[in-house]
């Protein structure tokens, strides 16, 4: 048996419901490239090889701020189940990101953000996130209100008429 010291790590969720097909969703949700556009913490996505398409391995970098603190991220693709799910994996505090489209009724999208972490959230990230960014309950506070705000930017975009 395999015992650890590492607190539980909460899963982060919320979701949104958006006027417009999980086709025009996906196209959004699928350019991590895009991920700048709407998430707060996130200042630049930058895929490791530039003419991948996207799918199951595909390598990215993300430069993040929070407050006047920035860092680089380097996560992979884990699921790519196009028009219904993405996820990925960052290499330096094990975090899984992933949203998951729903069609609705109506013919919109419920899109769900969810922040995961089975083994843990790295040693190095616990401590960092303790001296530079309020403390894990600050932190997880803000990466709520980052999540909402990723998904409405997202919904505002799909629901806005292209020109």
């Amino acid at each position: 048996m395999t015992t650890t010291n590492q607190p539980a790590v909460p899963v982060l969720h919320e979701h949104i419901e958006i006027a417009a097909p999980p086709a025009d969703v996906w196209a959004l949700v699928a350019d991590v490239t895009r991920m700048a556009d709407w998430s707060p913490q996130v200042t630049s996505t930058r895929l490791a090889a530039p003419d991948a398409e996207p799918g199951v391995g595909t390598r990215f970098t993300n430069r993040n701020a929070h407050g006047e603190l920035t860092w680089t991220t380097h996560a992979e693709i884990t699921r790519y189940d196009a028009e219904r799910a993405l996820a990925f994996r960052v290499d330096e505090n094990y975090v899984t990101w992933s949203f998951e489209l729903e069609p609705t009724a109506d013919g919109g999208t419920r899109l769900h953000e969810r922040r995961d972490a089975p083994e843990g959230i790295s040693e190095l990230s616990r401590e960092l996130t303790d001296a530079f960014m309020g403390g894990q309950e600050a932190f997880t506070a803000s990466q709520l209100a980052g999540m909402r705000t990723t998904l409405e930017g997202i919904r505002s975009e799909a629901e806005t008429p292209m020109p």
